[in-house]
C-alpha cells in the first residue's frame, strides 16, 4: 500500500501552524505518510478569502492566549505569546520570510524544516524580528545554512521564480479551500480531504486510518 501523501501549507506568523508542524514531522516517521512541507503566504489566504485575524475581535483573542498556552504545554513545543505579541503580529509582514523559505526550498530543501522551525522560535520564543535582511540570516544560521547559502537564498527573494513559487504555493492551498493557516490535506482515496488548525491531527489520522498516539509519539525503532 503507497504511503498517503500530506501537504501542510503553513507561514511561521501562525503559532497554530508552528503547533501542527511540529506534531506532522513527529508523525511523519510514524504514520505511513509522506508529508510534504508547503510554504505559502498566509496574508494572501486572509486577503483573498476575507478572513481576519483573530485578535480583531477582543473575545477571540483574549481565548485564543489561554488556547495557545494550553495547546503549547500539551503539544510540548516553546511557544510563548502574550497580549503584547497581538501588536508585533500584525506590524509583522512576513513576505520576506516565506520568500526566503521558499527560496532555500527550491535550492536546499534539506534546511526546510529546521530553518521553518527556527523562525518560530526567534519570532515566538526569542520575541525577535524576522523580517529584516539581517534577522533573516541570522535565522538561517541557527537552521545551520552556510553564510554563502543563506546570502544566495536571500538575493533570490528578489527574483520572479521565488515570488511565483510563493504565488504559485498559495493559490494551490487556496485551491484545496484553505481560508487559514496551518491548512492540511490529505490525498487519501483519490481525492484532496482538507483539515484546518493545528487540533485535528487526531481526526487527521482517523480519515487515513493511522492511529493516533498522543502529541509526542515515541518514534519508531
Amino acid at each position: 500500500m503507497g504511503r498517503t501523501v500530506v501537504e501542510l501549507f503553513y507561514d511561521v506568523i501562525s503559532p497554530y501552524s508552528w503547533l501542527g508542524f511540529e506534531v506532522l514531522c513527529r508523525y511523519k516517521n510514524i504514520w505511513n505518510i509522506d508529508l510534504r512541507l508547503r510554504p505559502a503566504f498566509l496574508g494572501g489566504i486572509m486577503q483573498q478569502t476575507g478572513n481576519k485575524p483573530p485578535a480583531m475581535l477582543p473575545k477571540r483573542a483574549e481565548y485564543m492566549l489561554k488556547d495557545v498556552k494550553r495547546m503549547a504545554k500539551y503539544y510540548q513545543v516553546p511557544l510563548h505569546m502574550s497580549g503584547a505579541d497581538f501588536q508585533r503580529i500584525m506590524a509583522t509582514s512576513t513576505l520576506p520570510a516565506m520568500r526566503f523559505i521558499t527560496a532555500v526550498d527550491m535550492t536546499n530543501p534539506q534546511y526546510l524544516e529546521p530553518l521553518s522551525r527556527e523562525f518560530w522560535m526567534r519570532f515566538y520564543s526569542q520575541h525577535e524580528d524576522i523580517s529584516q535582511p539581517e534577522n533573516i540570516l541570522a535565522v538561517a544560521r541557527q537552521a545551520g545554512l552556510s553564510a554563502e547559502l543563506s546570502q544566495k537564498a536571500l538575493e533570490m527573494t528578489a527574483t520572479p521564480t521565488v515570488k511565483d513559487r510563493l504565488k504559485e504555493t498559495t493559490a494551490e492551498a487556496l485551491k484545496y479551500g484553505a481560508f487559514g493557516m496551518p491548512s492540511v490535506v490529505a490525498h487519501y482515496n483519490g481525492e484532496p480531504h482538507l483539515f484546518f488548525g493545528s487540533d485535528r491531527i487526531e481526526l487527521l489520522g482517523n480519515v487515513i486510518g493511522e492511529k493516533w498516539l498522543g502529541p509526542v509519539p515515541s518514534p519508531k525503532l
